[in-house]
């Protein structure tokens, strides 16, 4: 029940695209990110946890309908639910059906406990569209309280030196995730780079528990940042904004940690495991938990997963995307 097409994926039963990277007549969107929300379409159909995380990124004038978890809706010849995805919050799968049985997009998932969005929900099927982000059997995730913890003892070892403990971490999902992991340990007030303010602001709305926070740019030029945890998006590093922090230590909150070849060729002083994705056994685990015969698999390391579930007797193939590779993972 769907194709691909150079827009992306495509029901034509339902004459919709599901997180389509050009402008459709209509999309429906698995959750926030951009690389799967992106600007332009005529009409999008999301979860009602991600319709303010789209208006803040595309503006009031942008036709966004929004369905509860669940809630099924007519589109054409087929019937469409969103379901908990637990990638971020109000990310969804996207459930087809029609007269070719069950198909279940799900977009980016992770299996781990996150108290800041709905967890991940099993869906049977028949088809079953995965990504494969960290779809290789190094990727495997530790507890997440015991990451947490890692990340307050680095910041109080810097603060014995005098040293700024600059995290960074992605705008939407991972710094809310994290502030609200820190609620459970610590009642500090957090600084923040302004590109992040916006969306935490939003899972604050939504009521969500996490941290206090400060914009770090309040404080007047010349103050001292001695013993204070930054979270700042990828992108602040290596501008002026980052002088202002004085003697720092900087670290990246990814799964991409786990390997650390890539922490030592991105130059961070720490590395912590923290993804937003399924880790390889989760990957395997909620494959076989849907049932499906059919597995399609996208981003990441899509054709290794794919190869390994062919071995075990399943059909699976690969489906091509804008987004391919590990570079913008998270």
């Amino acid at each position: 029940m769907v194709t691909e097409t150079p827009a992306g994926l495509y029901c034509e039963d339902g004459d919709f695209y599901i997180d389509p990277w050009q402008p459709v007549p209509r999309a429906v969107i698995t959750h926030a990110h951009g690389d799967h929300a992106r600007f332009g379409s005529n009409a999008y159909l999301c979860s009602t946890d991600c319709e303010p995380l789209l208006r803040r990124r595309f503006g009031p004038d942008a036709h966004i309908e929004s369905r509860r978890y669940g809630e099924s809706v007519a589109l054409g010849s087929v019937r469409v639910s969103l379901h908990p995805a637990g990638h971020v919050r109000g990310a969804a799968q996207i459930r087809i059906e029609g007269s070719g049985g069950i198909a279940v997009v799900s977009g980016d998932y992770k299996r781990a406990e996150d108290r800041t969005c709905a967890p991940f929900e099993p869906i049977r099927c028949d088809t079953f569209v995965t990504e494969s982000t960290f779809g290789l059997p190094i990727y495997r995730w530790d507890p997440t309280d015991a990451v947490i913890s890692d990340i307050v003892g680095w910041w109080q070892a810097n603060a014995e030196p005098g040293k700024t403990s600059v995290l960074f971490c992605y705008t939407l999902g991972k710094a809310q995730r994290v502030l609200s992991e820190l609620a459970r340990v610590t009642d500090r007030t957090i600084l923040v780079h302004g590109m992040i303010l916006s969306m935490i602001d939003a899972y604050r709305e939504a009521g969500v528990p996490m941290l206090p926070v400060r914009l770090a740019t309040e404080r007047p030029r010349g103050t001292s940042f001695a013993g204070e945890l930054v979270l700042a998006p990828l992108s602040a590093r290596g501008t002026p904004w980052m002088r202002r922090l004085g003697d720092l230590s900087d670290a990246f909150a990814s799964g991409l940690m786990r390997v650390r070849g890539v922490r030592r060729q991105r130059a961070y002083d720490r590395g912590f495991v923290l993804s937003d994705h399924a880790d390889w056994p989760a990957l395997l685990d909620t494959i076989a938990e849907t049932g499906a015969t059919r597995v399609l698999v996208t981003h990441g390391y899509s054709e290794a997963l794919a190869r390994y579930l062919r071995e075990r007797g399943l059909d699976a193939g690969v489906i091509r995307t804008a987004w391919e590779g590990e570079a913008i993972a998270d």
